[in-house]
């Protein structure tokens, strides 16, 4: 990315498919509240246009439209929103993407092809030459995705992997430690 500095001054929540109302979902709405509270910085979570499919072609569009990710916004990915953020900063500058339970296959899901993702190879290199920073998080017990799909995510993309055995899917309704590693980012971009 070029020279110039900026920090942050928002994060968006692309939530998993299947989410239903992403507010009361998991920890979207539980995050959404607390990274809302630092200064100067706001958190948008919205349900997402086509929310059991998640079509690349309805998601990455809102993404740039309605929820504006650009180069001063950190985008927190959750399962199939991890792979909309992956596809987004192959063709778009962001300040960072964090991805939970990121997975580089339809996992031989109809619907996980269907969602359009996983029909070429990811091209890591423009994901990493569009972002700062790139963090992931993901746990060997995770009951969906193999580790394997995981580490060949942080491979690709030289992440900053927080390795965990015991958060499966990361379906818990508060998470701490994605709350403290964007205040980390924020207070290190200052």
């Amino acid at each position: 990315m070029s020279g110039e500095q900026f920090s942050p001054n928002k994060a968006v929540i692309v939530p998993g498919n299947g989410a239903g109302n992403v507010e009361s979902c998991m920890w979207y709405g539980w995050a959404r509240e607390k990274l809302g509270k630092i200064p100067n910085f706001h958190c948008l979570l919205r349900n997402m246009p086509d929310p059991i499919t998640a079509r690349e072609s309805l998601w990455l569009p809102f993404m740039e439209s309605e929820l504006q990710c650009d180069e001063r916004t950190v985008i927190i990915g959750h399962s199939s929103g991890a792979a909309a953020a992956m596809r987004y900063a192959e063709n778009h500058k962001v300040y960072a993407i964090i991805l939970v339970s990121a997975y580089t296959s339809d996992l031989g899901d109809a619907n996980e092809r269907e969602s359009g993702y996983f029909n070429r190879p990811w091209q890591w290199e423009k994901i990493r030459g569009n972002c700062r920073l790139i963090v992931q998080f993901g746990s060997t017990d995770d009951p969906f995705l193999p580790w394997d799909e995981q580490q060949a995510v942080a491979d690709g993309l030289g992440a900053d992997l927080h390795k965990y055995t015991d958060k499966g899917h990361f379906q818990n309704t508060e998470f701490t430690e994605l709350v403290g590693v964007l205040q980390k980012m924020l207070t290190t971009s200052i």
